[in-house]
């Protein structure tokens, strides 16, 4: 697999392929300076084509689900690939974490970069328009890794970028992250219906299972008798963040006690979906790793899921002379 790596001074060191734009190692050290691959992934590109759990990977045309895999745009019904029973999900059979993205090595503002630019043509996946994409990869000597999004577009489609990354502080090997500790910056989250498709609700988190306002261990209740819960097996919900639109501000933070390594997530985003690697099933990672149900866990931001098909979101739609433009830090510590 042809790689390219970011590194700062502070011993974290990410590889990067350009095969779905895939993480495909993620190195940090914890607070005694042992280094660990804290992101799930396979050893070999082919085994990234074969398995379909997103590891590490850009994700687009729309992250998330849309409902029936089809919308309505300016009065044209636009079918999509159902690849999640009959609903579409993180952009079809042949989405962005399966195309060879074009990479360039640069040193920007902040720090070593890489840029991954796409074009995808008109009705991939059944989307229309034109959509040319570029995403950048940055690491600082702060530890912030930096993802921008930004996209153009010659006819109105809808976009919805995300990274899609699954985090175990303890190692990629650490076996559960129910031991981690997790806090949101959300009041209110949107709830899901036995499909998980969001039933276009905003709900407060006030006494929920769902409230993360303040740092609390994964594992307290996510096996709570809650009918959210068992829908999803778990966590997988979209939170909607305390923040003014398209202001850079925190999103959430990961902390593992044993190691001390923390991840703060800063976001541009309106939305951050926690997953709890419901759907892990043992398959076989790097190093020989079975992956199993909830051995991580993922951060997504981005815009709330089905917003095609639901107007009272905030609008995913993209036109003709606009400019998609999203960013996403993830800023990795100890503590």
């Amino acid at each position: 697999m042809e790689l390219y790596k970011l590194s700062n001074t502070n011993g974290i060191d990410i590889k990067v392929s350009p095969f779905g734009g895939v993480i495909q190692s993620l190195k940090v050290p914890s607070r005694s300076g042992e280094l660990a691959d804290i992101s799930l992934g396979f050893d070999s590109v082919e085994k990234y084509a074969e398995e379909r759990y997103y590891f590490g990977a850009l994700v687009g045309r729309f992250g998330n689900r849309i409902a029936g895999g089809q919308f309505t745009l300016d009065g044209e019904l636009y079918k999509l690939a159902q690849n999640d029973g009959s609903n579409h999900l993180h952009g079809g059979l042949v989405g962005f974490d399966r195309v060879l993205w074009d990479v360039q090595v640069f040193d920007g503002s902040d720090g070593a970069s890489l840029k991954l630019r796409y074009t995808s043509p008109d009705g991939e996946e059944g989307y229309p328009g034109e959509l040319n994409i570029e995403v950048t990869y940055s690491l600082n000597e702060d530890s912030e890794f930096k993802i921008h999004y930004r996209a153009t577009t010659d006819k109105s489609t809808h976009i919805n970028l995300t990274q899609h990354t699954y985090f175990n502080l303890g190692g990629h090997e650490g076996g559960s992250i129910v031991d981690h500790e997790l806090s949101i910056a959300a009041d209110f989250y949107t709830p899901i219906d036995a499909e998980s498709i969001s039933t276009g609700e905003i709900l407060s988190v006030e006494g929920t299972v769902l409230d993360f306002r303040r740092s609390r261990r994964i594992g307290d209740f996510i096996d709570a008798d809650v009918e959210q819960l068992k829908l999803a097996g778990g966590f997988d919900h979209n939170f909607v963040l305390n923040k003014r639109p398209g202001e850079l501000s925190h999103a959430a933070k990961l902390v593992h006690p044993e190691s001390g390594r923390t991840v703060e997530v800063m976001t541009t985003e309106p939305g951050i979906q926690f997953y709890s690697g419901n759907y892990l099933d043992g398959v076989i990672g790097k190093e020989g790793v079975a992956y199993e149900k909830r051995n991580a866990l993922c951060l997504e931001t981005q815009h709330f899921p089905d917003t095609p098909n639901k107007s009272m979101f905030p609008s995913t739609r993209l036109d003709p002379g606009q400019v998609y433009d999203s960013t996403t830090v993830y800023k990795f510590g100890v503590e």
